[in-house]
């Protein structure tokens, strides 16, 4: 009789190494962790975006709300005409701005003014992302409304406008045009593991860093990759970019999260952090 083990039993070993809970992914399988991770708007992904999530809820989320101002100014105007270097003019960025749905720290401190789309990172990314999700359209140094621009506006289909922008700016938004750090996907890639770590930890103000452990524990690809530098390290420069790209620039300008109390920049890492009412609003999990 031959020891060697039949197809199936190497497909039953398989499917039991797949689908059992790994502690490096908090918990969630291979499995679980691949349709989140690569398949994270399927119907197959743990991660599910309540269908209808109330006006009052989209109220509350920033990026939306500039991204709502941004479609309001074009169609009053017709077009937005864009400066020399295809960034949007002044007049345009201070009528943004002054709606205060996210504020940048170094206009506010008077360190920068608004004088160009590259001094405000909100607004800059505000501008390619609603291009990236089909929205306006640009052409001929101008920018105007596309028709699923038009379509979205209505309000009966805000919900459908939600998912437009948040598809574009998690999915084919490249988060790491937005900052010095190596073009790699770091924060972009498992954007989903990090709306699970919230969901489980979130019910209490743990530092930025905490996620960034278990996020590196489950990617350690970036640290075997991430370029070497001479005053510092790849797992303080990985946790650093994790934290700017997805806890500044993803989950506080959509309103998923809140700060506990500010740290200085070069600190920003220690900032302790809550899942907002809103992530439970809009996410949960089947898992």
């Amino acid at each position: 009789m031959s020891d060697t083990p039949s197809q199936d039993d190497l497909d039953a070993i398989r499917h039991l190494v797949n689908n059992r809970p790994e502690e490096d992914f908090c918990g969630l399988s291979p499995n679980e962790m691949h349709e989140l991770v690569f398949d994270t708007y399927e119907e197959s992904s743990p991660l599910k975006i309540n269908s209808v999530v109330p006006d009052q809820v989209l109220d509350r989320l920033p990026f939306l709300r500039l991204t709502e101002e941004f479609l309001k100014i074009v169609q009053r105007d017709r077009f937005i005409k864009l400066t020399p270097l295809g960034a949007l003019p002044k007049k345009t960025l201070t009528e943004l701005y002054d709606h205060r749905y996210i504020r940048d720290e170094m206009i506010e401190l008077g360190i920068t003014t608004l004088s160009r789309e590259a001094y405000c990172n909100f607004l800059s990314t505000l501008h390619y992302n609603t291009v990236w999700a089909g929205l306006l359209r640009k052409a001929n140094g101008r920018l105007t409304l596309s028709k699923t621009g038009k379509e979205l506006q209505m309000p009966a289909n805000r919900n459908a406008l939600f998912l437009k922008t948040l598809n574009a700016y998690t999915e084919k938004l490249a988060w790491s045009d937005m900052d010095g750090f190596p073009a790699m996907p770091v924060g972009n890639l498992g954007w989903g593991f990090t709306l699970y770590m919230l969901s489980k930890e979130g019910d209490a103000p743990r530092e930025a860093n905490h996620y960034a452990e278990k996020y590196l524990k489950a990617f350690p690809e970036f640290l075997h990759t991430y370029p070497k530098r001479e005053f510092s390290t790849p797992v303080q420069d990985l946790t650093r970019c994790y934290c700017l790209r997805t806890f500044e620039r993803f989950l506080e300008w959509w309103g998923f999260v809140r700060a506990e109390e500010p740290r200085p920049r070069s600190e920003r890492e220690l900032t302790r952090y809550m899942a907002a009412p809103e992530l439970g609003q809009v996410f949960h999990f089947d898992c």
